[in-house]
């Protein structure tokens, strides 16, 4: 077999590996807001917020002090 037969299977399988790693995450605020993302959020960033993606694809910032629990999804 030469390396163009071996290498969309082994691009395909790589992609499903990864594809397999999102840890659903239930961030909850202070006030009583969920969100429910895709991956664990980034962590607090320099300027004290945290930034995730919820699962409908919308990027979301919340200031640190807001945040009351990060945990995964059950």
């Amino acid at each position: 077999m030469n390396i163009k037969t071996l290498g969309l299977p082994l691009a395909v399988a790589a992609f499903l590996a990864l594809a397999g790693c999102a840890t659903p995450t239930v961030v909850t605020l202070q006030n009583g807001t969920q969100y429910l993302t895709k991956d664990m959020p980034k962590t607090k960033t320099k300027d004290g917020f945290f930034e995730f993606e919820d699962i409908s694809g919308a990027k979301v910032k919340v200031k640190a002090d807001e945040v009351s629990t990060i945990r995964q999804e059950d």
